[in-house]
């Protein structure tokens, strides 16, 4: 059902679930837009995967600049082990995370709708591999610092 504001209302039961198919070619199954002409982001589809992708192509960007250190931003993250719908998963609580990097989480803490229900933040971890990636840099470069220190000390 298409609901007014545009929203689509999905409802599966037993076996059955909503299909998008990419028929004979690898590619874009569903675009996103946000009021522009280019893609925010997809989802793409190859014969063997599923990709989410966010647009990042160096042409959609501006005052590009290399990270500083993220070690303190890193020692600063607080994964967790919870269980969530009755599964035990691993991962991080949104609030925390946004106090860190706000861009990866969505909502606000502590947020409700209009009939007081829990509007429930949410957390990309994937915005969280610039700063993970950057942190593992330093600490194999310092890594390569200290082996080459112990060589010469062993010489």
């Amino acid at each position: 059902a298409i609901r007014s504001g545009g929203t689509l209302l999905t409802n599966v039961q037993g076996s059955d679930s909503p299909h998008q198919f990419r028929r004979d070619t690898d590619g874009k199954l569903i675009r996103f837009h946000n009021n522009s002409t280019s893609d925010v982001g997809s989802i793409s589809v190859t014969a063997a995967a599923t990709s989410y992708n966010e647009s990042s192509d160096y042409r959609l960007k501006s005052n590009i600049q290399p990270l500083s250190s993220t070690v303190d931003l890193v020692k600063q993250l607080k994964p967790c082990s919870f269980d969530i719908n009755g599964i035990n998963r691993r991962g991080f609580i949104a609030h925390e995370v946004q106090e860190v990097e706000p861009i990866a989480v969505t909502g606000e803490k502590d947020a409700v709708d209009e009939e007081g229900n829990p509007d429930y933040q949410s957390v990309d971890a994937s915005k969280l591999i610039p700063l993970l990636t950057k942190a593992l840099q330093e600490a194999l470069t310092e890594i390569d610092a200290l082996k080459a220190r112990v060589a010469a000390l062993e010489s």
